[in-house]
Order: C-alpha cells, then sequence, then structure tokens
C-alpha cells in the first residue's frame, strides 16, 4: 500500500521538526515537504503529490481560511487537517467551510494524531466534541436547511454520527442497525447532498 504523504505546515521550526520526526516513525507516513509559511507550502503543492496538509492554524491566523481556499482553486485533491488551540476557535469555522477536513485539538494527545490523519487521508473528518460544541453555538453558521429537509428520520441519525467523527459500526451500534444499513443510509445522504466523502458531507451539512 502507497503511504500517506504528508506536508507539515508549521511556523515554528523546532516544533515542525519535533512533529515530523515524530510522524517519521508511522511506517505508513511520508514527509514530503516542511513548510513555515503558506506562499512556500502553496508552491509545494504545485510541484509535489501529497494527501494530506497538517496546517497550524496559529501560523496562518486569520489567513488560514483563505490558504485552503487557494490550496482549493489552484487544483488541491487531498485532505487538511487543522492544528488548533482554543484561541483559534473564531477561525476554525471560516477553515472547515473554505475545505478542512477536520479539526485536531493542540491540547489532545500527540498519539492520536496519526489515527486523525489516517481518517482525513480516507476521506472521512475528524471533529473532536469541543469542535461540535463550537458548530452548534449560536454565531455558528446555521445549517443547510435544504439538505436536512431532504433526509429521512434514519437519514439524519446517521448524519448526526457523522458530524460526530463516528465510524459507521459505531453509528450503527447506536441505532441498533446493522453496518450495512448505516452504510445504505449513508449513501443516500451522500447522493442527496451530491458528495462523496465524509469531509464534503460535513461542509455541506454546516453551508448556509
Amino acid at each position: 500500500m502507497d503511504p500517506i504523504r504528508l506536508l507539515v505546515l508549521v511556523d515554528y521550526v523546532l516544533v515542525r521538526e519535533s512533529l515530523s520526526r515524530q510522524l517519521r516513525l508511522e511506517p505508513d507516513f511520508e514527509i514530503v515537504a516542511e513548510c513555515g509559511a503558506a506562499d512556500e507550502a502553496l508552491e509545494t503543492l504545485n510541484h509535489l503529490l501529497v494527501d494530506v496538509v497538517l496546517l497550524d492554524h496559529g501560523a496562518l491566523g486569520d489567513q488560514a481560511a483563505d490558504f485552503i481556499s487557494t490550496a482549493r482553486q489552484a487544483g488541491f485533491r487531498g485532505s487538511l487537517l487543522v492544528l488548533a488551540s482554543e484561541k483559534d476557535d473564531h477561525g476554525l469555522l471560516l477553515a472547515l467551510r473554505a475545505g478542512a477536513s477536520g479539526v485536531f485539538r493542540k491540547h489532545s494527545s500527540l498519539d492520536r494524531l496519526p489515527a486523525a490523519i489516517r481518517q482525513i487521508a480516507a476521506g472521512e473528518a475528524w471533529l473532536d466534541r469541543g469542535v461540535l460544541e463550537l458548530l452548534a453555538a449560536p454565531h455558528a453558521p446555521r445549517e443547510n436547511r435544504t439538505l436536512y429537509r431532504l433526509l429521512t428520520a434514519r437519514e439524519l441519525q446517521v448524519l448526526e454520527g457523522v458530524l460526530e467523527g463516528l465510524t459507521n459500526k459505531t453509528i450503527a451500534d447506536r441505532l441498533g442497525v446493522s453496518e450495512g444499513a448505516a452504510k445504505a443510509a449513508l449513501r443516500d445522504i451522500f447522493r442527496k447532498a451530491g458528495v462523496r466523502r465524509r469531509s464534503q458531507l460535513v461542509r455541506a451539512a454546516l453551508s448556509d
């Protein structure tokens, strides 16, 4: 199986090198580039094959969403995982709507980071409970009412599980149905939302 090719975008050299060194210990990861600035990362994406961009929100601040939008518009089809602290909350909604595949909290254990990277590389989303609560707050963008009206009660339950970052099996167990039934419902949700990946579904569900 081909390795997951990573681009690490972190401004502090010590943090960037330490993070990259840790991720290189994973047998299915390949660090193809380490960047300290947005323009350097965008230039790298134009020349190298990258599956996942690991983006430190603190490195770009309010420009994180612009970087993600620019990368998407330039043709980047991989995934972007945003590393963020609580002080970055105000920009996370914009980053997700711009095309980020998930958010990994900096206070989380480093042991969980490889799992998050693998999950978004597989086309799924990664959102912890704190981010979900942020999305549900009164100031968050309203969910896509058109999409929600198209979904059945069961499909709404499955969508809720997807937004919580649950696997198909966990969603099935919660609903008391087979994993096949949960997958079938998810396929119907994808069709109604006009998407093919979980990360795209998350953005569709959060759009105005």
